[in-house]
């Protein structure tokens, strides 16, 4: 089987090119190797590789943003397998699926042909584009968090002293302040609410988002569905008990978190909201225009072996 890595060298503020160099060492089979250079050249290297028809493993080497652009790259290509080692600052992906992180796994994986897993993905369709999603998307605050975390410099200056992981609760707290709530509908196939004084609605196709946050502790990448978490009417006080909480997963029990399982929602803001696919930037929603939420099963494969 033909193995391909998509290294991001400035994953990590640049730590991700120096782990490879480390890694590439202890590499025992034949591969080939990329080096991204701008964003969503991960997308285009892997459906280049995909469209050859060989069958391949693919490993994505960098952050969660790298994982996602692999895996775009690879949807409907059956004779893909991705691999994902996570050198980045968040790196949410290896929390919620199963991930190399040693190269004598890799070598192990490649000599025994290990086996896969079929995995779903999340789509977010708007009134101009579509995106897609392999842990989360959202509206509102977390969206803006993630908009002001990468444009910010702040981010690599936490990652050149390895605190990368401050930086989503950094942000956290300087938009706790100013942040305006809105107003959210919420449709899905059997009921449509309206909730008001909304801090933010994320959809999950896995638990973690923003460094280890399980924001979704019940959702599962390969069971066909999406939940929802949607926190409306705390105070600025109690919305941050929630961010302390939820690294546990304990922050449903506050009476303003709701979550809801699906296999597709419509979601309405009443005015202009920042929204995210994986931590990036999507634009913003447009007040009064539903954006819908879908997941699609089986979409792609990823390797199944982890040698703890």
């Amino acid at each position: 089987m033909k193995t391909t890595f998509i290294v991001n060298p400035t994953a990590g503020n640049g730590t991700s090119l120096k782990r490879w160099e480390k890694f590439k060492e202890k590499l025992d089979f034949t591969y080939e190797v990329y080096m991204t250079s701008s964003p969503k050249h991960a997308t285009a290297l892997a459906k280049t590789s995909a469209q050859s028809g060989e069958h391949q493993l693919l490993i994505a080497f960098g952050g969660d943003g790298t994982a996602h652009e692999v895996i775009e790259g690879v949807l409907d290509f059956p004779n893909c397998i991705v691999g994902v080692i996570g050198a980045g600052s968040g790196n949410d992906f290896g929390r919620g699926f199963p991930s190399f992180h040693q190269a004598e796994e890799v070598n192990l994986y490649v000599r025994t042909l290990g086996e896969t897993l079929d995995m779903d993905i999340g789509y977010v369709v708007t009134q101009k584009q579509s995106f897609t999603f392999v842990n989360n998307a959202g509206i509102g605050f977390d969206a803006y968090v993630a908009y002001q975390v990468n444009k910010s410099a702040v981010k690599k200056t936490l990652n050149k002293f390895g605190l990368g992981k401050l930086t989503y609760t950094f942000f956290v707290m300087k938009t706790l302040v100013t942040f305006k709530r809105f107003t959210l509908t919420v449709e899905s196939p059997n009921q449509i609410q309206t909730f008001e004084k909304v801090w933010f609605a994320t959809v999950s196709n896995q638990p973690f988002f923003g460094g280890g946050m399980k924001i979704s502790p019940q959702s599962n990448p390969a069971d066909g569905k999406i939940e929802i978490t949607l926190v409306h009417h705390l105070s600025r006080i109690k919305l941050l008990l929630v961010f302390a909480s939820v690294f546990l997963g304990k922050h449903t029990s506050f009476k303003g978190v709701h979550q809801l399982s699906s296999t597709t929602f419509k979601l309405t803001t009443n005015e202009f909201a920042y929204r995210h696919t994986d931590g990036e930037y999507a634009n913003q929603t447009i007040p009064n225009v539903a954006d819908e939420f879908t997941v699609q099963s089986k979409k792609w494969q990823i390797t199944s072996l982890v040698i703890t």
